[in-house]
């Protein structure tokens, strides 16, 4: 992709930036709240555009006259999956069986192999139990799997996923982690804040900075981790500076919380 410029309201997102991602990558995309992460996976999932520059799939521009193509937009959309970081906004069916028959019934896929793929994620994700209840009624840690659980029955050959760790316990988030490094064949970028998760969501690690054109750090993970300039650039940490009597110390503090 290259976008030269992306506005939201009439506001500078992202500008100037350049970046590429191979199949079967595993990107974790690093920047505090507000540096555009969710922003770039929407261009990434065709759900926005840039005012200049182009994001491309396979070689071909993403853009509204390509996601207009109906054989286009079938086979983006049965490859490509986002997961918001609110899932409410993707919750909508009455049961959570049907919110994961969803995608693979929107795709012509036979009603047969339907259900064995809601059976399987179902299983997966330890939904088994809840497939009649309605989505609005469970947890927030529910819902998620619920989300994770529909886009899998996709089958998507790309997974770009907003701070799925957000609102989960450190149980949930474990598993995620551990569902996400068993992916096989899958091309999986990553948004989060969270430095303690960075290696283990991904190899490949791309630093956004708040009002900051381009990208800061492209590169191994933790090779970014040893990074104290870009980190502190970024805004994913700072140097505090107190003293102990008469001896000054300076520390490398990470901004690590929800």
């Amino acid at each position: 992709m290259d976008v030269g410029r992306m506005e939201l309201r009439g506001r500078p997102v992202l500008r100037e930036l350049r970046f590429s991602v191979a199949a079967g990558e595993r990107v974790v995309l690093l920047g505090v709240n507000g540096c555009g992460k969710t922003t770039l996976l929407k261009l990434m999932d065709g759900l926005a555009f840039p005012q200049e520059g182009a994001v491309r799939w396979r070689g071909r521009a993403l853009d509204a006259p390509a996601l207009a193509g109906a054989a286009f937009r079938r086979a983006f959309r049965g490859e490509v999956a986002l997961l918001f970081q609110n899932v409410d906004a993707m919750l909508f069916n009455p049961s959570v069986a049907d919110e994961i028959a969803f995608g693979p019934r929107q795709l012509g896929v036979a009603e047969p192999e339907v259900e064995a793929r809601v059976a399987r994620w179902a299983g997966a994700f330890e939904l088994t139990a809840l497939l009649e209840r309605p989505p609005f009624e469970l947890s927030g840690g529910e819902k998620k799997r619920v989300a994770m659980a529909a886009l899998m029955a996709v089958g998507p050959k790309v997974l770009l996923l907003d701070e799925p760790t957000a609102g989960l316990d450190p149980a949930s988030a474990g598993r995620l982690v551990d569902f996400l490094a068993g992916l096989e064949r899958v091309t999986v970028v990553t948004s989060t804040h969270h430095l303690t998760l960075a290696e283990e969501l991904g190899t490949r690690a791309v630093l956004l900075g708040p009002d900051r054109p381009g990208v800061l750090f492209d590169g191994p993970t933790a090779a970014l981790l040893g990074d104290e300039r870009a980190l502190v650039e970024s805004g994913l940490a700072h140097r505090h500076v107190h003293a102990h009597g008469v001896e000054v110390h300076a520390h490398f503090h990470v901004h690590d919380t929800e």
